[in-house]
């Protein structure tokens, strides 16, 4: 009210400047300000008064210093009164301003401010490096499902979860203060030029997330069934519900980026790693999100394949950090090679992976896909598996095979995730 009063001042009354407000406000006296500015109340005349700073401070009689600005009260031209206005009572509406907040603040009027600061706050950690959570053997992040995350049914593609899986491994490391100089390798790890390399994957969808849905992801990992792996373990929920969407897990091993060969884990990151492994039974959480083993995958050659697609020339934009193709490049590859009949009317909802082989910049491959049962057997609402390979195409060396489950569109809560587990 107060600034109102000021700005809409009528012309044929007398006006009070700021420094009289503020001095109302704060409960100071009527000729000197609180904020050490004298009050000027005159008629309005033709010519505008204003205040102007002087560079020397007022004194007193006694020669002390009264306040940090004088006011000078001057008649300026109309052409200069538009300019003058705005150079010299800028800084006193800021002045005024505070005044006026600090007040606001000072009364009970200030707690939704503070209700406002904690959603804040929620805001912040939810799309922050995540945290340790179940004791410090689990790590949990939350992903917002961007527009450019989404496909043509308006949900997240596959490729998209698995990079958030991988995102939530490398802040993991990061999060536990294992990350040494290398992407995602502890500190013992980057001593001996040694990376994480995945070998085995298992993906299970129960629903796939839409565009704007936050969605939380805990991972942790155990040691393998393999002497020389890392078993990494990811559970996908709905943030705001809590509904499980969807379950992965994955075997690591280790390989030396100078070399490009395996090695086995040394004993100095086992135990690196040790205080932050899930070891036995650590209570309901880890006994309720087991995961199946994975089967044996077949072999395909071009006289069993229903569909090849070769020429697949790798490119620089498909290399990682660790100079070779990412594996999600590779599941993108195998997945366009399934039968377009297939990605018409069905979803992908179960996909079995093991890695053979890396693969560098210009490296051709070929695409191998088999329906099981045949391509004949293809039916609009059944379920449907696939097998995959792809291989080198000019030795036919193996890079990655897999296995696919495909369930109809529009058919989601084919099974909770646990009863998927279970099978």
């Amino acid at each position: 009210m107060a600034a109102t009063s000021t700005i809409a001042a009528p012309a044929n009354c007398s006006q009070t400047t700021t420094a009289t407000l503020v001095t109302k406000i704060s409960g100071g006296s009527d000729s000197v300000t609180s904020l050490g500015m004298k009050s000027n109340t005159k008629p309005c005349c033709r010519g505008l008064r204003v205040k102007v700073k002087a560079q020397a401070p007022e004194k007193n009689i006694n020669g002390s210093i009264l306040n940090n600005y004088s006011t000078k009260t001057t008649e300026t031209t109309k052409e200069e009164e538009e300019e003058t206005y705005i150079n010299s009572d800028l800084p006193e509406w800021n002045m005024l301003l505070k005044a006026i907040m600090g007040l606001f603040l000072a009364t009970d009027i200030q707690w939704p401010l503070s209700k406002l600061r904690s959603q804040h706050d929620m805001l912040v950690n939810s799309f922050s490096q995540g945290k340790l959570v179940q004791g410090g053997y689990v790590f949990r992040q939350n992903f917002s499902i961007r527009s450019y995350e989404i496909g043509p049914h308006r949900t997240a593609t596959i490729g998209t979860l698995i990079n958030h899986l991988q995102e939530t491994v490398a802040n993991h490391v990061r999060g536990a203060g294992l990350l040494g100089d290398g992407f995602a390798s502890t500190p013992e790890m980057t001593r001996r030029n040694l990376i994480w390399v995945v070998a085995k994957m298992q993906v299970i969808v129960d629903q796939y997330p839409s565009w704007g849905d936050v969605v939380q992801i805990d991972t942790w990992f155990t040691s393998a069934s393999e002497k020389n792996g890392l078993a990494n373990h990811w559970l996908l929920r709905d943030a705001n519900t809590g509904q499980i969407l969807a379950k992965a897990t994955s075997v690591w091993i280790l390989m030396n980026k100078k070399t490009r060969k395996l090695s086995k884990i040394p004993e100095e990151v086992r135990g690196e790693l040790e205080p932050f492994q899930v070891m036995g039974e650590l209570g309901s959480y880890f006994a309720n999100h087991r995961f199946p083993e994975g089967r044996k995958l077949s072999k395909l050659h071009d006289n069993t394949a229903d569909f090849v697609q070769a020429g697949l020339t790798t490119r620089l934009s498909d290399l990682d950090v660790h100079q070779h193709v990412n594996f999600s490049r590779y599941i993108g590859w195998i997945l366009e090679n399934a039968p377009p009949s297939i990605l018409e009317s069905h979803e992908l909802y179960n996909m079995d992976l093991a890695f053979r082989r890396e693969c560098g910049v210009g490296n051709v491959l070929k695409s191998l896909t088999a329906v099981v049962g045949g391509s004949s057997s293809i039916e609009a609402g059944s379920i449907i598996e696939c097998d995959h390979m792809l291989q080198l195409e000019n030795n036919g060396h193996e890079v990655m095979r897999g296995r696919t489950k495909w369930r109809p569109k529009g058919f989601n809560n084919i099974a909770n995730i646990g009863q998927i587990s279970a099978e």
